[in-house]
């Protein structure tokens, strides 16, 4: 990981244009080719960022360009550099899930039903490189689709799936594979952020998985 605290001016091109003016920020550059920029005001939350996969072009005029893909481009102009430092983090053992988590995600491979009438079970925990995919299943038309369960449902959750999606879209025998975005609670922001990347989201019923009805009154 690279970390550089700067005096820099950010402009983004893409699906919609953004422009950050110049001030003192966090720029992080990881591993896996991802960038973002970060104030210190706002937790892990970036002002913005660029997902991998994507090209970082450092130009002798202190900008950089940050190309993805689809073309988008994020340019951070360098007025000052205050610090520059990069470190080895290694691979990282991955996130330990609350029994909650995992136990929605024992439930939901169970009912795998939940999703749609169709779909069928590949297996929980799919192995990929940069960590293992809650679940993988098949629809009704036999289309590959990769689930990402949250307790409370954020942001983050949703680009955890957009990074499996991309490595498992590279594997000829499962592609392509679509997302979905399962958890109990899913706020405004992961749920907009899911929609624009065309990941579907799942709201999860612990108990209606857990075979309890609600024992809310009914009128029928």
């Amino acid at each position: 990981m690279r970390l550089v605290i700067a005096r820099c001016s950010v402009d983004y091109a893409g699906r919609l244009t953004a422009h950050l003016p110049s001030a003192p920020r966090l720029i992080l550059v990881k591993a896996d080719g991802s960038v973002s920029i970060h104030a210190d005001d706002r937790a892990y939350k970036p002002l913005n960022w660029m997902s991998p996969p994507c090209t970082l072009k450092e130009g002798e005029d202190n900008v950089w360009t940050v190309v993805n893909k689809g073309g988008e481009k994020l340019v951070i102009t360098m007025e000052e550099v205050l610090h520059d430092s990069s470190y080895e983090l290694g691979v990282d053992p991955g996130l330990i899930k609350d029994g909650v988590e995992a136990h929605l995600q024992e439930l939901l491979a169970d009912r795998i039903e939940t999703l749609g009438e169709g779909y069928t079970l590949i297996r929980r925990e799919y192995p990929t490189a940069i960590g293992p995919v809650d679940i993988l299943c098949r629809d009704a038309s036999g289309a590959t689709v990769a689930v990402e369960i949250k307790r409370r449902g954020e942001i983050d959750g949703v680009e955890q799936l957009t990074r499996y999606l991309e490595l498992l879209n590279r594997d000829p025998h499962l592609a392509p594979v679509r997302g979905v975005f399962a958890a109990q609670e899913i706020k405004p922001q992961a749920r907009v952020l899911a929609t624009d990347r065309g990941i579907g989201c799942t709201v999860l019923d612990y108990n209606a998985l857990r075979g309890i009805e609600d024992d809310k009154l009914r009128l029928f």
